[in-house]
């Protein structure tokens, strides 16, 4: 699956984030999103799954040609996106078990399958769960309700493991975990690495990265992909910092916008 993004602009009601982004994301391949607060991580992901805070303004979303910014957040989902929340939001009365099995249901009827073994289902869920060192009693608990940060973050993989998208969108997942749960997390990233798997890592930090190796990494600036490169990229940030990209793109566009202004 190929996830196409050309000259995406996007923003809130009276401010404009997104200014012309440019990426390609392919199922097979780990992306790192890296960028100084502020420069529109976070508006990218939620214009991607279709969060109506959100509004496009320009530009294209295309999966496998199709127009992503014309389909609901539902049929994103049924396609093969997923979004793994910055903040996992708790879903009283629907269990861990039935929402899974009900999300498996609607992914496998989109694409024609026949019914789900039900046997089966539970089987895999508690591989999965062990897998992810969760306590199998979390098939009962209501979604995230109590759950901690790092166990909230631990089910968003869970649900990855068991809904198997074609690209995931990881918005800052590594984000209050402690040693052992981004172990745990990356592990169940890494499980799913593969020719049928992609995944964009919004992350500030290289911790994630050292365990979660990327293909590419990208920087945003101002609503941007300001530069691109290979892994080397995350040493380069983690050595200077995001000054040298204020330095060298914040100049280059003040220039832009003078000669604009004279023009």
């Amino acid at each position: 699956m190929h996830l196409q993004i050309r000259g995406l602009e996007a923003g809130i009601p009276g401010k404009p984030i997104l200014a012309g982004l440019d990426l390609d994301v392919r199922s097979g391949e780990i992306h790192a999103l890296m960028g100084p607060n502020g420069s529109g991580k976070s508006t990218l992901a939620n214009v991607l799954m279709g969060n109506p805070s959100y509004l496009p303004t320009g530009g294209q979303v295309l999966l496998d040609g199709e127009d992503v910014l014309a389909m609901s957040p539902s049929e994103r989902a049924l396609r093969g996106l997923f979004l793994a929340f910055q903040y996992p939001v708790e879903i009283p009365g629907v269990t861990v078990g039935k929402f899974l099995k009900r999300a498996i249901e609607l992914r496998q009827q989109s694409s024609g399958s026949r019914g789900m073994n039900v046997s089966a289902y539970v089987k895999e869920l508690r591989e999965a769960m062990d897998f992810m060192e969760m306590d199998q009693g979390f098939i009962n608990r209501y979604l995230n309700q109590g759950f901690s940060g790092g166990e909230k973050k631990r089910m968003e993989v869970l649900q990855m493991l068991m809904l198997k998208p074609s690209i995931a969108i990881m918005d800052e997942t590594d984000s209050g975990l402690d040693i052992d749960a981004l172990r745990i997390v990356a592990r169940g990233v890494n499980r799913l690495r593969g020719p049928g798997f992609g995944a964009l890592i919004i992350t500030h930090y290289r911790r994630i990265l050292e365990q979660i190796v990327p293909d590419f990494v990208h920087v945003m600036y101002k609503g941007r992909i300001a530069v691109s490169g290979g892994r080397e990229l995350v040493e380069t940030l983690e050595t200077k910092g995001y000054d040298w990209i204020r330095e060298r793109y914040g100049i280059e566009e003040e220039a832009h916008e003078s000669a604009l202004a004279g023009a």
